[in-house]
């Protein structure tokens, strides 16, 4: 007789074994012949080596599960230990959850599916798979910065990168806000608050508290970004018409050997002082021809909020 302690890491129990321990029961009836324990984080098995194997590939998967759609229902139990009396056991492909198409990008708390919802979203999303630096230029409402936090949010939950860093310019948007009272997060929070605002829909709480607390996740203005070397790192840049030449330059030479970035932008926007230019023009211009540089353009029919927003756009001449 042998022994095993499987923890969860970063995991809260409660959310994977489910109220009533629902998904640890099911998981003990399908290996009846070991003696199963869990206590907090750890789950401790005693038995057979073959069984005690077969426990571990089907925590593995488990695990890999939850942390892809941060669910675990006594359905996606059922079909993950199924093949467990399988004699091919070991030489079949891990069943998954059939229920699930492979197009969402991130499963979100409270049963929230991101996915590419238009054509161009669509293209931004295999283009981002493909090169290193993506462009997305489109007017408000089309799904640019929620896109790429998705895009972002699913590298870091495969392990594709290690950390997420979003910045933003922290430009004021035609408004002089003036004194701002508080700490130095508390001046620039408002500037960041919709890149929060996605990171809300696409991971519990609990966890964005932890990411945001050790640095996994990152939020910082633009000017927070000189001298930096940004590597393994998936780093967007969010309303990058509001960044200078100087600026943008300064941003995109940031990037690490093993680093992808997205530059969101609208064009319609610039809150720029009226003297100085915005950077996402020249960019596109001179960079657009670079291989493993992309630039996908948003329109009016990519608008995905509330239908009089797109002719809110019309109406002001951002869209035809």
């Amino acid at each position: 007789m042998n022994e095993i302690t499987f923890t969860l890491e970063g995991i809260d129990p409660i959310e994977f074994w489910g109220i009533d321990h629902v998904n640890l029961n099911l998981l003990k009836k399908a290996f009846p012949k070991l003696r199963i324990v869990q206590r907090g984080e750890e789950l401790k098995a005693i038995g057979d080596d073959e069984m005690l194997k077969q426990l571990q590939n089907k925590m593995s998967l488990l695990v890999e599960h939850f942390e892809k759609y941060n669910q675990l229902t006594e359905g996606d139990i059922r079909i993950i230990v199924s093949d467990f009396n399988d004699q091919n056991d070991k030489e079949q492909p891990a069943k998954t959850a059939p229920v699930f198409d492979a197009e969402p990008l991130v499963f979100g708390p409270n049963g929230i599916v991101v996915k590419a919802r238009t054509t161009n979203q669509k293209v931004m999303v295999k283009s981002a798979l493909q090169n290193d630096i993506l462009f997305a230029i489109g007017p408000a409402g089309t799904g640019k910065t929620y896109t790429a936090v998705a895009l972002a949010v699913k590298a870091l939950k495969n392990k594709e990168v290690k950390r997420i860093i979003l910045t933003r310019p922290a430009v004021e948007a035609g408004e002089n806000l003036g004194f701002l009272p508080g700490d130095l997060k508390e001046k620039i929070d408002p500037y960041l608050r919709p890149l929060y605002d996605a990171l809300d829909d696409m991971i519990p709480a609990d966890k964005l508290k932890l990411y945001l607390e050790n640095r996994t996740i990152e939020i910082a203005p633009l000017a927070f970004m000189r001298g930096r070397t940004l590597d393994n790192a998936f780093v967007i840049l969010d309303e990058g018409q509001n960044a200078t030449d100087m600026q943008l330059k300064m941003f995109l030479t940031r990037m690490g050997p093993t680093a992808k970035f997205i530059v969101t932008g609208d064009v319609t926007q610039i809150d720029l002082p009226k003297k100085s230019m915005s950077g996402l023009f020249n960019a596109i211009t001179i960079l657009k021809n670079i291989p493993g540089i992309d630039i996908i353009y948003l329109t009016g029919e990519d608008v995905v909020r509330h239908k009089l927003v797109k002719k809110i756009l019309e109406a002001y001449g951002d869209i035809q």
